[in-house]
């Protein structure tokens, strides 16, 4: 029981990764609190996780939903950010800056907010996991929005390690993961793209949410470790 006594904040912890992060940390022992911005997901995702986990209505795009979240939080141990919209991949010949500019909001200006909101509420050996994902360091063609939101988030995940030390500040890159990041494709689109990445990995299958979750749960759980990036991406980096 790695979190055993420990109170977990999963924003975006209602499906995907997210939720499997939330259901791993519970399994661990901790007290779980969960938050989207969707009251029905935010009821299906309790649900699911055991009796006495918590959850809450929270608008990401908003600065005072955010600080009225955590003011009712109280005090707690790990903030993991899991909060993201559907891929969508655009060449750069036909996206528009403004809509480029919206997925920063969620996935990365959120996830600043969220971490400047709750950060002083984390108890000491307190901990701040980030998400990004293998695409800021091996992007495909249309990837370029994508790819620089990783990249971001790796770089504010190594400032803030520093910044708010001793609490650790560390983020989960994981490769392809059959979640609802790809919710937006077609579903035989979909189908042959999870076909195709399995041949391409040396692990022989694309991720599930469970399989990354176990990611969260260590880099919570270890406290050694801070400003660091954990890739797990079925060997995809090597091929």
């Amino acid at each position: 029981m790695k979190l055993q006594g420990k109170k977990v904040v999963v924003l975006g912890g209602t499906s995907g990764i997210g939720l499997a992060a939330a259901q791993a940390a519970a399994a661990e022992g901790a007290e779980v609190v969960i938050a989207s911005s969707d009251p029905a997901r935010v009821d299906q995702a309790l649900a699911i996780l055991p009796a006495g986990s918590a959850g809450a209505v929270v608008d990401l795009l908003d600065v005072t939903s955010i600080d009225r979240f955590f003011e009712a939080v109280g005090a707690f141990d790990h903030l993991v950010y899991t909060a993201g919209e559907g891929l969508k991949l655009a060449p750069l010949a036909s996206m528009t800056l403004d809509e480029a500019r919206t997925f920063f909001e969620l996935r990365y200006w959120g996830a600043l907010a969220a971490a400047k909101a709750g950060h002083n509420k984390l108890r000491p050996g307190g901990s701040i996991v980030f998400t990004s994902g293998v695409a800021g360091a091996r992007p495909g063609a249309g990837w370029s929005v994508a790819a620089s939101i990783c990249s971001a988030m790796e770089g504010l995940t190594r400032a803030l390690a520093v910044e708010l030390a001793p609490l650790r500040v560390n983020i989960v890159s994981p490769g392809v993961v059959r979640s609802p990041l790809w919710r937006d494709m077609d579903d035989a689109v979909r189908s042959a793209f999870y076909a195709e990445q399995s041949d391409r990995l040396p692990v022989g299958h694309v991720g599930e949410p469970p399989e990354v979750a176990q990611a969260y749960v260590y880099l919570m759980a270890q406290t050694y470790g801070t400003g660091q990036t954990l890739v797990v991406d079925g060997g995809g980096l090597l091929v």
